[in-house]
Order: structure tokens, then sequence, then C-alpha cells
């Protein structure tokens, strides 16, 4: 049997006045491949961080044997860390284990010593190949695309950059546990084949939660879902492959909702039950004379007690049914102004020849959207997706060629980094507020004032951001910066469709959000009226959209 690496019994964690997880138990060994799924929100993230020590339980525990990598979603940016620090930390084990045996080495007494100690740690140098470490890094980092020069600061890179090189680095530490959380995102297709390579031939454990539906078909040994069940606890599907566990999920949650309905109906005859012998009972405390009221009375009681203790017993056995995970509720949105007096194939916005220094340079190119028009935008990093859709959205300016937008087109942007509304209205104040304990309710009710008052906005079209399913109400009157980046990612979807835009513009759309809303958000970009461009490396959402022209950068 292998050595069990990582094992959580029975964890309970919270945050003040806020639960995150209850019972919690996962178990992997040596070669398995667990992934973590759930609805944004539900403690995929914390669950990671008890994992790797970096929390501490409120009830349960948490068993580790060797050394533990933890690669998170957020990478706080230290002025003036270099990528050659974050090789240095990778590297740390391998250097601490060199001294080591030099040390060793250098003390060994032929004569009376024991090999013992030396063997172990020749045994940790093999297993770590210790004498090819340096070299590791700088291929893992040039494999995904990362930054290998080593005197740049991370402060001046992007969060996808810094992405890319936190996990190129832990990728070539080796550890005994690795947990990734969300590693596709800011990947390219040839990244996401070497991170799968990577995984699929890892010695240890991999514990990881993604979003990315091919990733979990291709190297999930078992899924823990952390979303609510019937018996009130996670649930693990040890059946690997994403259709698999879509399947079993489905069939849980039809066999739930029936008992459930079965149980309501009990219920509700055995209540009316109850119903027609009280009022048995109250007529009998008055009958006529010479009735036998005492015998008849006693007997109505007889059957109330009854009722009554048949009620309690289904109450007691009744499966309560916890709030389902939210729903997405698209709106409607607009394909053009009825004012406008243009025909159906309009074009709302265009670009011709656009060139954005290093960047962006596109000659003899013209990106035009008609109306209900659809683009997807693919290509490897650093080849201009994300500059392609702000010169789009109009907020970054053109070195070359020309930007055609109707008169009164709404456009919303979901970027990659922070809220993204496109309207031509400055919301830089608000956005600032959303970083410094502004809640969402507060953000987006702004947001929708300042284009109203700017007649960007129709009071009529106004999309009010509780209504969506994208965020439970308790979490819009939290501040935003309390959020989970899911939760952040699902309030910047919001925010963007506050507007009723009639042109939507998505850069990597699917980064962050549970796979459950990326199936949902699929098949509402599929069949909205709304223009809608999407950029995005997910492997499963570009099979979707096959059918869309395509733009190959």
């Amino acid at each position: 049997m292998p050595t069990v690496h990582v094992v959580a019994e029975a964890v309970a964690f919270g945050y003040p006045g806020r639960p995150v997880l209850d019972r919690v138990t996962l178990r992997a060994a040596a070669g398995s491949r667990v992934a973590i799924v759930g609805e944004n929100g539900s403690g995929k993230s914390t669950l990671l961080r008890l994992l790797a020590g970096e929390l501490v339980p409120s009830a349960g525990q948490v068993r580790r044997h060797g050394v533990v990598d933890l690669v998170g979603q957020d990478m706080p940016v230290v002025p003036g860390r270099t990528v050659g620090d974050e090789v240095a930390d990778a590297l740390a084990e391998v250097t601490t284990l060199a001294a080591e045996i030099a040390a060793a080495t250098e003390s060994f007494d032929h004569a009376s010593g024991s090999l013992a100690e030396l063997a172990t740690l020749l045994e940790r140098s093999e297993r770590l190949a210790a004498w090819d470490a340096e070299r590791r890094v700088l291929e893992q980092l040039d494999r995904l695309g990362a930054c290998t020069d080593l005197g740049r600061e991370l402060a001046h890179m992007s969060v996808g950059e810094r992405h890319r090189v936190r996990l190129g680095c832990r990728l070539a530490s080796r550890a005994d546990v690795l947990l990734l959380d969300e590693p596709t995102n800011h990947l390219d297709d040839a990244a996401l084949e070497h991170l799968t390579r990577e995984v699929l031939a890892w010695q240890g454990v991999v514990v990881l939660v993604t979003h990315d539906r091919r990733l979990l078909d291709d190297v999930a040994t078992g899924i823990l879902d952390l979303d609510p069940s019937m018996e009130g606890r996670p649930v693990f599907y040890g059946q690997p492959g994403y259709l698999s566990f879509r399947f079993a999920k489905n069939q849980a949650l039809h066999r739930w909702r029936q008992r459930h309905r079965a149980e309501q109906k009990k219920r509700l005859e055995l209540l009316q039950r109850l119903d027609t012998s009280y009022e048995g009972l109250s007529d009998e405390w008055r009958p006529p004379k010479g009735s036998q009221k005492h015998r008849r009375g006693t007997r109505a009681r007889i059957h109330v007690k009854a009722a009554d203790r048949l009620v309690e017993k289904l109450e007691a056995e009744a499966v309560e049914v916890p709030v389902p995970p939210v729903e997405l509720a698209f709106p409607a949105l607009p394909a053009l102004d009825p004012t406008w007096h243009a025909a159906a194939g309009a074009e709302l916005v265009s670009l011709r020849s656009p060139r954005v220094a290093g960047r962006l340079d596109l000659p003899g190119t013209r990106v035009a959207l008609p109306a209900s028009g659809r683009l997807l935008v693919t290509g490897a990093n650093g080849t201009g997706k994300s500059t392609l859709l702000r010169a789009l959205a109009g907020t970054l300016p053109l070195d070359r060629g020309a930007r055609d937008v109707h008169e009164g087109v709404r456009i919303g942007v979901v970027g990659q980094e922070g809220l993204g509304v496109q309207t031509g209205v400055d919301l830089d104040d608000i956005l600032d507020d959303a970083a410094h304990g502004a809640t969402g309710f507060d953000v987006a009710g702004r947001v929708a004032l300042r284009l109203l008052a700017a007649g960007a906005l129709d009071p009529e079209l106004v999309v009010p951001v509780a209504f969506l399913g994208l965020l439970s109400e308790a979490d819009l009157d939290r501040p935003l910066r309390e959020l989970s980046l899911g939760q952040r990612r699902r309030f910047d979807l919001a925010c963007a469709l506050v507007a009723a835009p009639h042109v939507l513009l998505l850069d990597e759309p699917t980064n962050h959000l549970s796979i459950d809303l990326v199936d949902e958000l699929t098949q509402a970009l599929r069949t909205t009226p709304a223009a809608v461009v999407v950029a995005t490396h997910d492997r499963r959402m570009r099979e979707d959209l096959a059918d869309w022209p395509t733009l190959a950068l």
C-alpha cells in the first residue's frame, strides 16, 4: 500500500460570522490526483490552505507526510522581489540538501561511521534530481512561456506572467504534495499540454482546484465536490472523468429532489389529517345531550395524538434541502437600440489595421462586429488577444489604424484583471472604492447611477445584480475585498451586464469560475441577442464555440 501523503479528517473551518467548510474528509496517497470542485465561495481555496498548513481547522485534523507546495490563485506583489528570488525559493530544499550532503561527507568516519544517514540524504538527492535542479527550473519556465530573466521584478509583470513564474518554479521543486489552485488560468495550449504531462507524471500527491473540464478528464483520479448534498456533507466521486462526475451528480440531485417532493407530499397529507382531527375534537367538546361525549372526546384526542406523533416522526426523518447553488439568470440583452434606424446587419464596432506598439499588429486586417455577431479569438500568450479586446472596447489607443463604433452602442467588458465596464463614463473612483471596503450592492448601484446621470443608460434597461444569480444577496452585501477570486469574477460579469450592453467583450471568461457556471455561461453566450467576443484558452469552451467565426492571432 502506498504511503498516504495527505489526510483531512472531518475538517471544519470558518471566518468570523461565516462558516465555510464542515465535515470535509479527503485522503490522497502517492499517485493520487484529486480534483476539488464546487461553486465559487464553497471553500475550495480554503481547503487547499488547510491542507498546506497555512490555516488551522476549527474541527477535525489534517496530516501531511513530506514536503508540501501550494500554488495559489493570488500572488501578492512584494516590492523588489524578482524572478530570481522565486527560483531561489524553488531551489531552497536542493540547496539545503547539498549542504547537508557536503557536511555529512566531510565529517564521515570511515572506520566507525554509519552509512544510513548518508544513504538517506543521497536517496533524497536522487528523488529531487538535485544535480539537475537549476536547469529544470529554467526549462519549466520556458515550457510555460514564463519569464526567464532572473533580474526582472515581479511587480512589473502582469498577473498571468507572475502566475506562470510561480507555477514553473513549483513544478520544478518536485514536492511530495503539490497543491494547485486554478493552475490553468493564464496558460495557452502549449503550456496546458505541458502542465498535463507534468501532473500525470507526478510521483507524489496532486490536489488541484480547477474549472478546466478538459484537465479533469485528462488527469483526475477522483473528484471531491464541495457543493451541498442530500447527506449534508461533501461527496467524493471516485470514477475518473468530468462526464462521469456530471452524470453521477445529476443522478444524485434527481434522487434528492424526488425524495424531497415525496416527503413534502406526505407531510402535507398528515398536516391535513391533523387539521381534520383537531376540528373533530373542537366539535366534540360541545356534543348534544346523551351523545357519550367523554368516550367520543377521548377517541378524538387519541386520533390527534396519533397524527401529532406521525408528523413529529416525519419531521425528524424529512430531508431538508439546502439552498441550491445559485443558477445563472442571464438577462435578455438587446441586439440593437429600437431608436436606431439601421439594418439588422449594422456594424456595432469595428477595427481597421489595428496596431499597438509591441503588443498587436494586424496590417490589412478588419475586425467588424455586427448586431448579434460572434467572434472567438484564439492564440498563444503574448499574441495580443487582450490588447485586441481593449482596442475594440476603446480603452486602449491605437498607434495605427482606426476604430469605428455606432453611436449609442453600450459595451460591457470582462477583463482578466479587475472590474471591467466600458461605457465612455469615468468609473475610476468607484473602482477604487471597490478595493477599499465597498460592498457589491454599493459598487453596482453607483455604476448604474453614474451611467444614468450621463445619459448612457435607459432607466428601463438597468439589470439588477441581485437577479442575475451570479451572487447571493448576502455576498453582495459583503465588502468586495472579502469575496473569493471566483466570487469577484462573478461580480465583474454582473457589473458588465448592469448596463444591458449591446456588445460583450470577454477576456478569459472562465478563469476562477466554477465548472457549473462555466457550462451555464457558455450556453447563455450562444443564445444571447447581444454581440459577443470571447478570447479564451479554455479548450472545452473553444470546442463548444467552434461554430463561431474565429480570429487566430
